[in-house]
C-alpha cells in the first residue's frame, strides 16, 4: 500500500510565461511526478507530437468526450477546446502517483470546485513586455493572436488568489528550483499520509 494518495499539482500561467517546459523540467528532475496530457483541438505546434505534448483530437471526437462526462475539467482557450481525462487522474492519483496538470485559470476554477487537495501554482511573468517578447520570439502566432493572448494574459493574472503558491519565472533555474520546493514540500505533509505504515512502524 501506498503512504499516501498522489497530489494533484495545477499549474497555470499566461501563454508564453514558461509553464509547459517547467512542468516537463520538473516531471524529468523528480521521481513519483508525472505531466498530465490533456486533450485539444488545435493544431500541433512544430516539434509537438501527439500522445506526448497533447492527445490532438478533432472538435466532433472532443464533443463526444466532453458529453461522455470523460473530462475532470475542460475550458475553450484562443478559440480551441481543452480538456483532461478524469479517469487518468483518478486512477494515477489512488495509485499514489503525482501528477502535474498544466491548465488554463478556466479548468484551474473547475478542479478547485471539486478537489480541495489540490495544489495550485501559478506562474508569473516578469513583466507584460518580457511576456509580450517571448509570444514573439516562438514564432508560431500570428500579430493578432499575440494582441489576444496578451489581452487574456492581463484577466489570468488578475485571478491569482485562486492559487495557492506563485512562481515568477524570471529566471528559468530559479523558476524550476521553486517549483520543486514546492513540490518536495507538499509530499511532506501529515495531512495527506495514510496512518497504516506509521502504525506498523510502532509495533
Amino acid at each position: 500500500m501506498t503512504r499516501r494518495d498522489g497530489i494533484l499539482f495545477v499549474v497555470s500561467a499566461p501563454s508564453g510565461a514558461g509553464k509547459t517546459t517547467l512542468c516537463t523540467a520538473i516531471t524529468d528532475s523528480l521521481e513519483n511526478l508525472t505531466h498530465s496530457i490533456s486533450s485539444t483541438t488545435r493544431k500541433p505546434r512544430p516539434g509537438e507530437v501527439d500522445g506526448r505534448d497533447y492527445y490532438f483530437v478533432s472538435e466532433e471526437r472532443f464533443r463526444e468526450m466532453k458529453l461522455a462526462g470523460d473530462f475532470a475539467e475542460h475550458a475553450v482557450v484562443h478559440s480551441n477546446h481543452y480538456g483532461t481525462s478524469k479517469r487518468v487522474l483518478l486512477d494515477m492519483i489512488k495509485e499514489g502517483v503525482d501528477v502535474i496538470l498544466d491548465i488554463d485559470t478556466q479548468g484551474a476554477r473547475q478542479i478547485k470546485d471539486h478537489c480541495n487537495t489540490a495544489v495550485f501554482i501559478f506562474i508569473m511573468p516578469p513583466s507584460m513586455a518580457i511576456l509580450e517578447e517571448r509570444l514573439r520570439n516562438r514564432r508560431s502566432d500570428r500579430e493578432d493572436d499575440i494582441r489576444k493572448r496578451m489581452q487574456r494574459a492581463v484577466d489570468e493574472i488578475r485571478d491569482f488568489g485562486l492559487y495557492d503558491y506563485i512562481v515568477v519565472n524570471r529566471d528559468f533555474e530559479r523558476a524550476l528550483s521553486e517549483l520543486r520546493s514546492i513540490v518536495v514540500a507538499e509530499r511532506c505533509r501529515t495531512k495527506l499520509m495514510k496512518v497504516n505504515w506509521i502504525e506498523e512502524l510502532l509495533k
